[in-house]
């Protein structure tokens, strides 16, 4: 992924991660794995579990710590109603922004 790209998915990744826990619940690792799969190789797993920490703090998702076979529990984040409102929005915002870069693209005014 090129610079341009990567910096236009840092103001939309927050989003797009938001989006994938209103379908179903994650933890960290598994967003990343699931980002990758969708073609964001470029993403750290640093800039995830630090996007994870600011939306639990703004209470944007619910947090469960399930066992993990492998070490330390696993934090599992799902999208709760303040989410989902911020999600809406961000939706909105999406669309209101995609029909006027697609108005510039064509010429229109």
């Amino acid at each position: 992924m090129g610079k341009q790209a990567t910096e236009m998915l840092k103001g939309v990744l927050e989003g797009i991660v938001l989006a994938m826990l209103s379908s179903r619940p994650a933890y960290g690792y598994e967003i990343t794995g699931w980002l990758r799969d969708q073609g964001f190789t470029d993403i750290a797993e640093g800039t995830i579990y630090a996007l994870l920490v600011r939306i639990e703090q703004r209470h944007l998702v619910d947090v469960e710590k399930v066992p993990s076979e492998k070490g330390p529990p696993r934090k599992v984040y799902s999208l709760n109603a303040q989410g989902q409102e911020y999600l809406n929005e961000f939706w909105r915002t999406w669309s209101f922004l995609t029909e006027r870069l697609e108005q510039l693209r064509e010429g229109k005014k």
